[in-house]
């Protein structure tokens, strides 16, 4: 059993086009791949999978492969056990895992990352990634039948970390807190991905990479920082 995934705190970082900042990465994690099956159920903003397939095709265009929506085969099961590459894309982590299993894909797609299939997930996709989905920031429009996720990283991950504002008079609770309410409940150690940053895994070696550091969150100790370059121990 191996792995080989990208998991990324975002699709898109400011002022770059989608999955632009990770097409260097994606070119050589996808080298020998001519076509990826999408997976667009996280629909951010509500948009229709089409729609949703067409950005990701424009975006691996440019490194010449074709992106192709799994909602397009007529078995999603078999278009999952005879891809090439994976990508999950952004958008709401509820409706995500609530289709996964609805389709009863999750088994076939922890099966396919288990054995080596390169994989690539931005934000929502990340999120499946971890051991629970409980870290999403996602509002709950659907109710998923679990929040068991694929448990291919021996964490959670929240992505679009953010750190607090010094001096900022909103009242609301930040992401710290509501990591830290999660460890009531949880043993899980939570990884706050900032923006343009993602995780390298390949078998059992997790690399943090981007320009930014990840923080680090585990029941009962105070938050750590850690470097880009820093290779993650659990």
């Amino acid at each position: 059993m191996s792995k080989n995934l990208v998991i990324a705190s975002t699709s898109t970082v400011y002022g770059s086009g989608y999955l632009e900042y990770l097409l260097p990465t994606l070119q050589a994690h996808f080298r020998s791949v001519k076509e990826i099956v999408f997976i667009p159920y996280a629909r951010p903003g509500g948009i229709s999978y089409d729609r949703y397939t067409a950005i990701a095709q424009k975006a691996f265009n440019a490194i010449n492969i074709n992106a192709k929506g799994i909602h397009e085969f007529s078995n999603p099961t078999e278009a999952i056990a005879k891809a090439d590459g994976l990508f999950t894309g952004g958008g709401n982590t509820f409706e995500l895992v609530n289709q996964l299993y609805k389709k009863e894909l999750m088994p076939i797609l922890r099966d396919a990352l288990f054995n080596g299939l390169p994989y690539l997930g931005t934000s929502a996709g990340s999120n499946i990634c971890g051991l629970t989905m409980q870290t999403s920031n996602d509002m709950p429009i659907v109710y998923p039948p679990s929040f068991k996720t694929l448990g291919a990283l021996p964490f959670n991950i929240n992505p679009h970390y953010q750190d607090p504002i010094e001096g900022d008079t909103h009242m609301g609770e930040t992401r710290e807190t509501r990591i830290n309410e999660f460890h009531n409940f949880s043993t899980i150690p939570v990884i706050g991905l900032r923006e343009g940053s993602w995780l390298d895994v390949s078998d059992k070696t997790i690399t943090l990479q981007g320009g930014l550091n990840a923080r680090v969150f585990e029941k009962g100790i105070e938050p750590y920082e850690i470097q880009s370059g820093a290779t993650l121990h659990f």
